[in-house]
């Protein structure tokens, strides 16, 4: 194998693929990246057993072939070199040699045949939405994913299709985030896969906000996102994601509206003397008035008055105040609906001009 190169054409392909290589592996060869030349076309791949990446860029290819070499070494030396740089890469043996101006330096490999990839993952439907909305998805809810959960499916995103829209939902028991987009074409009726939280966070650090339409494919085992020159493949989640429609309340019958970044800093401003492992504070609701109550066993004491819109009666409820401040961080648009059934109930919140995005916040004991 051989290949001459500018030092963007390999820096970009590494760079877009390094996310999941781990720096401690128990297989030697998941710290390397499989490299392979043909036809123009140099393809690097990287896995972690758990996500696959594969990139591409277009290259001089003068003699074909495809081996692995440690992912890290080659993205470093690629970053130290100056813009512009022509790079060769040589195969010569169970070596790998990288030329560059008056450097040069030699890489050891191991065979490409060892290195584990996904061919085919069986697509039962391949969907196509703009890479902004698929963003939007993943950014309004991956907060509320479990972390390190015994119910092992909560640790991951719930992705479910419809005639219509393409909706994600995650939930780490404590709270849930909704956002749905509308799809192009529409998709399968009820077909539900839960992405890994390791997978989600990495698709997260890929996408863009482009109009660029990206192909989502899925299967029964595995998600396949193909992202122009960056193919993104993650085993899914073997487990069933509890029903989320039954948490979300329909119509609560308490409305409270109010400006979005009034709220918010008002929290932001409680939370300080709120008890550092709980996090607790209390709404108190009169008429037009939102009183947040924050204390801690310093015997310190926080509280705050929002102008809101409410005509119902005095309500007292409780909330984790970080739970509260993702939720409001997520909402787009400057103001929000905060809906209260009682002083035992979660309560719902979203945008007041846009259903698309809905977060429930279950109450705490206080």
């Amino acid at each position: 194998m051989k290949i001459i190169a500018k030092r963007e054409a390999i820096l970009s392909p590494l760079q877009a693929v390094m996310g999941v290589v781990e720096r401690k592996q128990t297989m030697p060869i998941l710290a390397n990246v499989l490299v392979s030349a043909k036809g123009g076309k140099l393809s690097v791949t990287a896995t972690d057993l758990e996500v696959e990446l594969v990139a591409t860029s277009e290259v001089d290819v003068q003699r074909g072939g495809e081996i692995t070499i440690p992912g890290r070494k080659l993205l470093d030396i690629c970053r130290a070199l100056p813009d512009g740089t022509e790079i060769t890469l040589t195969q010569e043996g169970e070596r790998m040699l990288v030329r560059a101006r008056k450097s040069r330096f030699t890489l050891s490999t191991l065979p490409a045949a060892e290195f584990p990839t996904v061919e085919e993952i069986n697509a039962e439907q391949t969907l196509q939405l703009p890479q902004k909305d698929f963003k939007r998805l993943l950014d309004k809810t991956h907060f509320s994913m479990a972390q390190q959960d015994v119910r092992y499916y909560l640790n991951g995103l719930l992705l479910e299709t419809s005639a219509k829209m393409l909706r994600a939902v995650a939930t780490d028991g404590h709270r849930l985030a909704l956002c749905e987009v509308e799809l192009p074409q529409g998709g399968k009726v009820g077909q539900q896969v839960i992405v890994p939280r390791k997978g989600v966070l990495e698709l997260q650090r890929i996408l863009g906000n482009e109009d660029q339409m990206l192909e989502v494919s899925i299967g029964s085992n595995h998600l396949r996102v193909q992202i122009g020159e960056i193919r993104f493949t993650s085993k899914l989640i073997d487990g069933r994601f509890p029903e989320y429609s039954r948490v979300i309340p329909a119509t609560p019958p308490k409305t409270i509206g109010a400006v979005r970044d009034d709220l918010r800093q008002a929290l932001q401003r409680a939370a300080i003397l709120s008890n550092e492992k709980y996090r607790g504070i209390r709404f108190a609701l009169k008429p037009n008035a939102l009183m947040i109550q924050a204390h801690n066993p310093e015997q310190e004491e926080a509280e705050e008055e929002v102008e809101v819109t409410y005509d119902g009666e005095e309500l007292e409820i409780g909330f984790n105040v970080n739970y509260l401040l993702d939720a409001l961080a997520a909402v787009d648009g400057a103001d929000v609906q905060v809906g209260l059934t009682d002083g035992n109930s979660s309560c719902l919140i979203r945008a007041t001009q846009d259903g698309s995005a809905r977060y429930v916040v279950m109450p705490m004991r206080l």
